[in-house]
């Protein structure tokens, strides 16, 4: 299991190393894309490197996890508890039950999806907000070069002869707002695949360790179904049935008796 956490993580940092080396290798064209709006660019790269940052720290928050499961498929009963996830499936089974009823597999299996499902909306949350970004830089360009287009037209003077030159030496509001607005665009959707990907492997990290706790828990299940339990025990229902009307028999001899 450790082995496929193992990869799992050099399979992020693989990718990381490839970002940083595109990054080196076209850094000017990377320079004057972010460049066409600092504020905004800043942001999406913060946000970036933010998710990122999340994506490892929830990697390796797996780790103790991964052990704590390891050690418990060995028969080690003095395994350190795992610190968040799957603590209380391990205190549930921290007596080591030979077998299990399937309604308890079902409630473990349902607690576990359901702190995994809770893990994960940070990373999601993250990758909405980089497309978010995206196309916030898209409409906020798109208002300057509308806006910028309006006031050049507004301001030029068609009977004059530098009109060309003046519309020409007017264009750097309006080309601005459009660089703005892929610039943007482009950098949001990069961010939120980055995202995305390392959300995805922190998913298959913690599909693994579901999968082997499920594995683990229906070998140690027993089927037991509704009918058999009533089978087994209506014999020992009749019996306490027939003891108590014995028992109020005698009584009621004893009463009238008495009387």
């Amino acid at each position: 299991m450790t082995n496929q956490f193992h990869r799992t993580l050099n399979r992020m940092a693989f990718f990381t190393a490839l970002l940083i080396a595109g990054l080196f290798l076209f850094y000017e064209p990377f320079l004057r894309v972010a460049s066409a709006n600092v504020i905004l660019n800043g942001i999406i790269i913060g946000t970036i490197i933010f998710g990122v940052s999340l994506c490892f720290f929830e990697m390796f928050k797996l780790l103790p996890e991964y052990k704590w499961a390891r050690a418990y498929f060995q028969g080690q009963k003095n395994a350190p508890l795992p610190p968040r996830l799957l603590r209380p499936i391990a205190l549930l089974l921290r007596t080591r039950p030979t077998r299990i009823t399937v309604s308890s597999l079902q409630g473990m299996l349902d607690m576990i999806l359901l702190r995994f499902e809770d893990s994960r909306e940070s990373v999601r949350y993250i990758t909405n907000t980089l497309i978010f970004l995206g196309l916030l830089g898209t409409f906020w360009g798109l208002i300057i070069t509308v806006g910028g287009f309006s006031e050049l037209i507004g301001n030029l003077n068609f009977e004059d002869e530098g009109v060309l030159i003046a519309m020409q030496q007017n264009l750097s509001k309006p080309l601005s707002g459009m660089a703005t607005a892929f610039t943007s665009s482009l950098m949001g959707l990069a961010g939120s695949l980055i995202t995305g990907f390392l959300g995805l492997q922190v998913q298959l990290a913690q599909n693994a360790i579901f999968r082997e706790l499920e594995d683990y828990l229906s070998a140690h299940t027993s089927p037991v179904s509704i009918d058999a339990v009533i089978s087994d025990t209506l014999p020992e229902i009749k019996s306490v049935v027939q003891s108590l009307n014995k028992n109020v028999q005698q009584l009621q001899n004893t009463v009238s008796e008495i009387i």
